[in-house]
């Protein structure tokens, strides 16, 4: 079977995929998923300094952000809790600005913390 159409497909998709567009990607940047999330997921590497833009809001990258790790749409104060897919995914160790990377250094899992679980007490 000849492969060559396949390949230059996906060629093509390649290189249009991050064509660049009045200052954005085409492809978006970060990912929200339900009204209630006040994170969204990175699709890809974010830069400092970086906007990107949500629901005809526009963002500023404060730090540089990984692929797949998270950045805050909302300021979350120290102890506050952090929502992603509409769930509560954790608590802010620390107050958390707009912009900001949102990963272990700054929130505490409130999910599976077996380390967390209080022993029960004998009778």
């Amino acid at each position: 079977m000849d492969l060559s159409l396949y390949k230059s497909l996906w060629e093509w998709y390649t290189r249009h995929r991050f064509r660049l567009t009045k200052g954005e990607r085409a492809m978006n940047a970060i990912l929200h998923v339900n009204p209630k999330d006040n994170l969204v997921t990175c699709l890809r590497d974010l830069h400092q300094g970086e906007q990107v833009t949500l629901d005809g809001v526009t963002y500023t990258v404060e730090q540089e952000i990984p692929q797949f790790h998270k950045m805050a749409v909302e300021n979350i104060p120290a102890g506050g809790y952090a929502y992603k897919y509409g769930e509560v995914i954790g608590r802010a160790t620390q107050d958390i600005r707009v912009g900001e990377h949102v990963h272990v250094h700054n929130l505490e899992s409130t999910r599976g913390r077996g380390d967390k679980v209080q022993p029960k007490e004998e009778v």
